[in-house]
């Protein structure tokens, strides 16, 4: 297990599937705590990362840190990794040395395999420290929701903050937020048409202290 200094905010972010804002929202999280930025796998638009989106977003007092690994192939890191003859390896992850708060961002969701045989689940439970789950709304959100905290707790992983990114149903949001742990906090971050370091500052702004 990873030591973890208790000083320090320290979140993985991860989201109940794919391209549902995770980037967004992590830029959000990494302007808020005024905290560094980690990616541990990259898979494809290396033109483009999600650190370099970062970069842009939040601005030069955020250190982004060197991805452990980066794929040319937009796809699963399992299959990007062995496009290029890799195997991950899931005791190369270590946290970045930083006594600065730390948001990392995971690829896809909590079930997305890394190698044949582990998960970005089990990257989370190695590096031991908690999440924030993000949720868009879609059909089959609250299923894959639910799950989603359901695996969490089953590995008994804290989820420490539930992200609602964009608009949902009265209905659905109810019954994703009656099913979440007590101690677990709910940020509502606004649907953003147009992402610039000027949107994430206002939503920031906007955001109730949420710590």
């Amino acid at each position: 297990m990873e030591a973890k200094n208790l000083e320090q905010k320290q979140l993985f972010v991860t989201g109940i599937g794919t391209e549902i804002g995770k980037t967004v929202c992590s830029a959000i999280l990494t302007k808020y705590f005024k905290a560094d930025y980690w990616k541990p796998v990259q898979s494809g638009d290396l033109d483009l990362s999600d650190s370099m989106k970062i970069s842009n977003w939040v601005g030069e007092n955020t250190i982004c840190y060197s991805e452990t690994y980066r794929f040319q192939l937009a796809a699963s890191p399992h299959q990007s990794a062995k496009e290029e003859g890799i195997t991950i390896d899931l005791n190369e992850f270590k946290l970045p040395d930083t006594s600065n708060n730390l948001i990392v961002e995971g690829a896809g969701g909590l079930m997305v395999p890394l190698n044949d045989n582990e998960f970005i689940i089990d990257l989370i439970e190695k590096l031991n420290i908690p999440t924030a789950l993000v949720v868009k709304n879609y059909l089959g959100c609250i299923n894959h929701t639910l799950l989603s905290i359901s695996a969490l707790a089953q590995r008994k992983i804290k989820l420490e903050y539930l992200i609602l990114n964009g608009d949902f149903p009265q209905d659905t949001e109810r019954v994703i937020c009656k099913n979440i742990p007590s101690e677990t906090k709910i940020i509502r971050i606004p649907d953003l048409k147009n992402i610039t370091k000027e949107s994430i500052e206002n939503i920031v702004k906007q955001l109730e202290k949420i710590e």
